[in-house]
């Protein structure tokens, strides 16, 4: 039997190894911060482009109704109805599926995953400035490519992080490449993009305030 010296000795191995492997950094590609989506049926994929310019015309008219309808419009939706029900197509329940798929895509966009939240990361990217202080961004956001949310539109939510550091990075042009380091949180929420008539809301999912910022 082990000795009482032996078991102590054991022990406070146990302990002092616990938070080596609660503060081990794991470095992360971009890919690695989306959860795998949900497969699901896509109705649309099936139709001809005559009966989605149908719908989309339906769409219009839809969307339009609150408002002076066009007359044109008014008519050329009624006819796209009638031509589809011809087809075969229940244009209602197409219109359901399409909200359910607009839900199950902006689910998945900004879906996080729990395997990764709370621990320490490492992860690339370029460096879009949210806040400067003395010359240093200490608020940005950390984007996967260049021109993302400003020159083209916005990555999913879960492919950004919103990045508070302290200390300030020095930048060099509007996206600058470098490394964050810290822990990784899950917090959805819309930071304002600055562009140059104006400014944007930018829904992100992941959050951190930084430990290190290095260049890439």
């Amino acid at each position: 039997m082990p000795t009482l010296q032996a078991l102590r000795v054991t022990c406070l191995i146990i302990v002092l190894s616990v938070p080596t492997a609660i503060a081990e950094t794991i470095k992360l590609n971009w890919d690695d911060l989306a959860p795998t989506a949900e497969s699901y049926e896509n109705p649309f994929s099936a139709l001809s482009s005559e009966q989605l310019d149908g719908l989309r015309t339906i769409l219009r008219y839809q969307e339009s109704r609150n408002q002076q309808n066009d007359p044109d419009l008014v008519e050329r939706a009624a006819a796209a109805r009638k031509q589809l029900l011809s087809d075969g197509l229940d244009v209602d329940r197409l219109f359901a599926q399409r909200k359910e798929i607009m839900e199950k895509r902006r689910s998945a966009a900004t879906a996080t995953r729990p395997e990764i939240v709370g621990r320490t990361v490492r992860l690339p990217g370029y460096l879009l400035p949210l806040e400067l202080k003395d010359g240093k961004a200490v608020e940005f956001l950390l984007v996967p490519s260049v021109g993302a949310c400003i020159h083209t539109p916005p990555p999913p939510a879960n492919q950004m992080v919103h990045v508070l550091f302290e200390g300030g990075v020095a930048i060099d042009g509007l996206y600058t490449p470098v490394w964050i380091v810290g822990q990784l949180e899950s917090r959805l929420a819309n930071h304002a993009v600055q562009y140059s008539d104006g400014q944007a809301k930018v829904e992100v999912s992941y959050s951190m305030h930084a430990d290190k910022v290095e260049p890439y």
